[in-house]
């Protein structure tokens, strides 16, 4: 037991030093969204504490009883063919706890090859795949804390990789709705690499968000800060000399300087609010600033970094949807069915009666 905490500090430390934001990592796709309701509400969620069985992949610590017999099936559509999804279902072993067995995939669609001087040499596929086992443990009344170990598949072409993730979470839950939590994702290593010998850092995050549905309105609110181990999600321009919040030597203060202080500090949150007018009916709306200042056109981003969504909770089944507006080009829409199998056997039961 001490040998493997000791191999999973080590991995959490090495990610730590040595992820980076912008494309400097592998298995990216583990930080897509997961679910219509976490897109709804800005991309990032990791302290809601319900039944809402997707909630555990954001953060394993929020996996609990009245998650079991839950089966989620959620997808989404991205732009030029590329589609992803996730699957979950979680059950009760009781001398062990509760867990969560569940797959991500990320498909790119098929593409043609060609070689240096444009001759086509046939059709190839891209995919990645992450399975997720999730299990959670109460420490206190108000205290859980989980785990999800995620083997990662990944192949472009004939390149092909191996790895392992894990993501480490905590919530503090009060029996007032409110909710924080804590998690380190992505904390793993590739143990196939692409090609022989250059191992890549995996998409470390360390992310602390609250969550509180207000007492006497119908009204949740969520705000998440992600990329804790990293302050400057900025990035320089060639032709902007005052894109970075630091001067030449390392200091920020001043003018333009503080504005980008500001812009910095806001990327690191993401906000949602949920609008809950019925038990069996909500609304979703989120801002994700990071993702508004990296994707917009200037002049005119419109609603770039905006999400929106709805859910219809009834006892045998859930649905949510969601639109995220990427790109004054486009926009991504994911839906999400979550099937209460109690109240599925429930209905045999009687019928069988019957």
């Amino acid at each position: 037991m001490k040998k493997s905490l000791s191999v999973i500090i080590l991995l959490f430390i090495v990610n730590f030093l040595f992820s980076q934001t912008g494309g400097k990592t592998v298995y990216n796709f583990l930080n897509l969204i997961n679910s219509g309701r976490t897109a709804g509400m800005g991309g990032k969620i990791i302290s809601i504490y319900d039944d809402d069985i997707n909630m555990s992949a954001n953060n394993p610590a929020l996996l609990n009883l009245e998650m079991t017999n839950k089966l989620s099936v959620n997808y989404i559509g991205y732009f030029a063919g590329i589609k992803s999804g996730y699957s979950a279902y979680a059950f009760e072993l009781k001398k062990f706890g509760v867990f969560s067995a569940g797959i991500q995939y990320l498909n790119y669609g098929k593409f043609i090859g060609a070689d240096e001087v444009g001759y086509k040499t046939g059709e190839f596929n891209a995919s990645e795949y992450a399975f997720n086992l999730i299990w959670s443990k109460k420490l206190t009344e108000k205290i859980k804390a989980g785990v999800n170990m995620k083997p990662v598949i990944s192949q472009f072409e004939r390149y092909k990789s191996f790895g392992i993730a894990f993501d480490l979470g905590a919530v503090y839950h009060t029996e007032n709705d409110f909710a924080a939590g804590l998690v380190g994702k992505n904390i793993g290593t590739q143990i196939k690499p692409y090609y022989e010998g250059h191992y890549e850092p995996l998409p470390f995050d360390l992310q602390l968000g609250i969550s509180k549905k207000l007492a006497h309105a119908p009204f949740r609110l969520n705000i998440t800060a992600h990329h804790l181990y990293k302050w400057d999600l900025t990035y320089d321009l060639p032709q902007n000399n005052t894109s970075s919040i630091f001067d030449d030597n390392g200091n920020s203060g001043g003018g333009k300087k503080l504005e980008n202080a500001l812009d910095n500090s806001l990327r690191h949150l993401i906000v949602g609010v949920e609008f809950i007018p019925l038990k069996s009916f909500y609304l979703n709306l989120g801002y994700n600033h990071q993702l508004r200042k990296e994707l917009s056109i200037i002049d005119k981003s419109g609603v770039v970094g905006f999400s929106f969504g709805f859910g219809l909770k009834l006892k045998k089944f859930t649905l949510n949807y969601a639109r995220t507006k990427y790109h004054l080009a486009g926009s991504s829409n994911q839906f999400s069915l979550t099937f209460n199998l109690k109240e599925f056997k429930k209905l045999l039961r009687n019928k069988e009666i019957e």
